[in-house]
């Protein structure tokens, strides 16, 4: 944890209490230097616990004398296709309308598409006594299966999905599928992904480890992942000169920790400049754990690791104390979703000569004959395939820069289907089509400049705004080199950040793209406009594109793990609330 800070003013300012806890009372503001050090490392994203039921009706029935007895059996379905078991409901005996009573929980990631396979069986009478965990399916009449994503399911006003059922040589599309009934899915998102858990942590009997002074404490809590690596998510302010420090409020989110019985580490460091930082010791607890210490008003002894070879751990006189822990339910990313707002999708694709003639293999924008997609392309699929369900129309504003149209003068900001009037397409097929025709009918130019496409994205959301719409907008930029227009697209951004807008920028090629990592300010610093106004919030993702080995998610996909946060950080601060 010693670079989380990169110096004192930094390291002393409140990372994580009062300051940062008001801010996230009301908007889920980020913690910078957190949110740096968990950027850093890889670790992206908030989750939510959602539990699925599960109904049919008007199934098939196999049975001679009596109905058919149903059970559903529910699979994850891979990129490959492969498919994974997640549970199976209870046997239901004589019914062709059965409601299963087994719920199903599905940790929903935004940034992935989740495809959920529901198949329905009609169990045979001599397996009635034994564990469905047990049955083997093949033994089992099919009766037919349903396929969606769970994206569908809780982008529902009612989060209520039916879907007819097929036989499985149908589910990939048939014209003429057979009547096998339906199948309904319900998602209900748990209440204890909606918990934020408030704490006021205090310290007692700190060992001093400055020469002329007291330490200057400060905390860190981290989540302990599968691995066993601790991942921080929450830090203090430093205390200076406090051997008994009592630090600013906490927030811990249940959609950060994974649940209240999660293993949390918190560590007690000495701040030092330099950024190497005396850990002064630790405590291991889940927040069930601290919940404990709050009610019956007793400490937990901090020890130290001692070294590798021995078995018991140094227990120190040092003491940690909850002095304060109460929980809140906020509004969600799925509640504002049941509400019916939308994420919608906008994309500008570098048209600079740099990217070289489309018509060679080697250009970034070569289409190449067998089908294999170029890098302009696969960004496109991966951003637009998961953002396509959050937007009902699937209407796609798609603007090209930075190439001359046909008899006119280079462009920094043109329609990429060609018209004159409007800037969307159809879809993802959509953007892919018109994306094609324009390499053949604009010239290769520069230079590189955002402004003008953030302006203009800007405007739209500005306008949704205006007109009361309950719409966030996201615009992904797709550029193989350096901007030329650094202060401009600083100042677009700095205005941009007040609206309802997040922007990805995925680099392709080899270019040096260190002024893209200014613009995306994961590293604390805001933006900054020619007239000294700073941004209100980070609004910028920036990604070199790279190929990912098989079952990786890729990284266009990890950058879209943190647009559920930028959300909720505009909507609290705003105090916009879901419409019910």
């Amino acid at each position: 944890m010693g670079n989380c800070c990169s110096d004192e003013p930094g390291g002393r300012a409140a990372v994580g209490g009062a300051a940062s806890s008001q801010s996230n009372t009301a908007g889920g503001g980020p913690n910078d230097a957190v949110d740096f050090f968990l950027t850093s490392r890889g670790y992206r994203g908030l989750f939510s616990q959602i539990e699925l039921s599960i109904s049919a009706s008007h199934l098939r029935d196999r049975d001679v004398l009596s109905k058919s007895d149903p059970m559903a059996v529910v699979y994850t379905k891979g990129r490959d296709g492969a498919l994974q078991e997640l549970s199976r409901t209870e046997v239901l005996l004589n019914s062709l309308n059965p409601k299963w009573i087994t719920k199903l929980m599905v940790t929903y990631h935004f940034e992935v598409v989740q495809t959920l396979v529901f198949r329905v069986y009609d169990v045979d009478t001599q397996f009635h006594n034994v564990d469905v965990k047990m049955l083997k399916l093949d033994e089992q009449q099919f009766l037919g299966e349903a396929t969606c994503t769970l994206s569908q399911i809780v982008t529902k006003s009612d989060r209520l999905l039916t879907l007819d059922l097929v036989r499985k040589d149908e589910s990939s599309g048939s014209n003429r599928p057979r009547n096998l009934g339906a199948l309904t899915v319900y998602a209900e998102e748990t209440v204890s992904s909606k918990t934020t858990t408030e704490l006021v942590l205090r310290c007692s009997d700190l060992e001093s480890r400055d020469l002329f002074s007291k330490s200057d404490p400060f905390l860190v809590i981290s989540k302990i992942v599968e691995s066993g690596i601790p991942i921080p998510i929450c830090r203090t302010e430093v205390l200076k000169n406090d051997l008994n420090p009592a630090w600013k409020p906490v927030l811990l989110n249940i959609q950060q920790v994974g649940s209240k019985d999660s293993p949390l580490v918190v560590e007690c460091f000495n701040f030092n400049s330099n950024g190497k930082h005396d850990l002064l010791g630790i405590v291991r607890k889940s927040i069930a754990d601290l919940e404990k210490l709050h009610s019956v008003g007793q400490g937990e002894h901090l020890f130290l690791p001692t070294a590798v070879g021995h078995n018991q751990n140094k227990v120190l006189k040092s003491r940690l104390f909850v002095d304060k822990f109460s929980e809140s339910v906020q509004h969600t990313f799925l509640d504002y979703l049941s509400g019916g707002c939308e994420l919608n999708f906008m994309v500008a694709i570098d048209f600079t000569a740099s990217n070289g003639n489309p018509r060679l293999p080697d250009s970034l924008h070569y289409i190449d004959p067998s089908g294999r997609p170029n890098a302009y392309q696969r960004a496109i699929f991966e951003v637009g395939e998961v953002l396509q369900f959050y937007d009902s129309d699937k209407r796609f504003p798609a603007w090209g820069f930075g190439a001359r149209p046909i008899d006119g003068p280079v462009s920094h900001c043109f329609n990429l289907n060609g018209s004159s009037n409007y800037c969307e397409v159809e879809g993802i097929p959509g953007i892919m089509t018109a994306y094609s025709s324009a390499l053949f009918n604009v010239s290769l130019a520069g230079p590189t400049l955002f402004g003008p496409v953030i302006s203009t994205a800007a405007q739209i959301a500005g306008q949704s705004l205006a007109d009361n719409h309950q719409k966030y907008f996201v615009l992904l930029i797709i550029t193989d080199g350096v901007i030329t227009d650094l202060q401009e697209t600083k100042d677009a951004l700095v205005k941009a950040s007040d609206l309802p807008l997040s922007i990805l920028i995925v680099g392709v090629g080899g270019a040096d793209f260190k002024e893209m990592e200014i613009l995306d300010a994961d590293k604390g610093e805001r933006l900054e406009s020619t007239t000294g106004r700073v941004a209100s919030r980070d609004i910028v993702q920036f990604v070199p594109l790279r190929d990912v080995q098989s079952g990786e998610i890729s990284v266009v996909q990890s950058l879209l793990a943190e647009l559920p946060s930028q959300f909720l950080t505009y909507m609290r601060t705003r105090n916009i609330h879901p419409k019910t």
